[in-house]
């Protein structure tokens, strides 16, 4: 399987810390994911009641699956995390301005994996900083390659 990412929140966000996530997911939803049939656009991270849950994340119907008639793509999905990596996610959520999203999904040891990350909303001209300082870094590998 190949690492299904979200790469529009590099672009959106800057990633302030990152945590390793369990996905708790049905059956086919395992399949389908290995098939790299999941997208992380517009998903988000919620937390309830000392509970993590991945919210607004699609993961395709697995396609030799029988029973999936009344399957929902979008269901909200409990992650799986440490006691003191949800109390953190808890203390950071109080902070104004700080959000909790998707950056990627993978297997690990077979079992599926999300990496989830602490993010603060960039401004228009974090944004044009950023595409600048790579286009810089793009400009100076060219001329040290020639």
């Amino acid at each position: 399987m190949k690492k299904i990412s979200n790469k529009k929140v590099y672009h959106e966000y800057e990633i302030l810390d990152t945590f390793e996530a369990g996905l708790v997911l049905l059956g086919h939803e395992v399949k389908s994911i290995k098939g790299g049939q999941m997208h992380l656009k517009g998903a988000y991270v919620i937390l309830q009641k000392k509970e993590v849950f991945l919210v607004a994340a699609h993961v395709a119907p697995y396609k030799k699956a029988s029973n999936i008639d009344d399957y929902d793509p979008y269901r909200t999905r409990k992650l799986l995390l440490n006691k003191k990596e949800i109390d953190k996610l808890f203390k950071t959520k109080s902070i104004k301005g700080l959000t909790i999203v998707p950056l990627s999904v993978y297997t690990k040891k077979g079992k599926i994996k999300v990496e989830i990350g602490i993010a603060r909303g960039k401004t228009q001209a974090d944004k044009r900083a950023t595409v600048k300082k790579r286009e810089l870094d793009r400009e100076s590998r060219r001329h040290l390659m020639n």
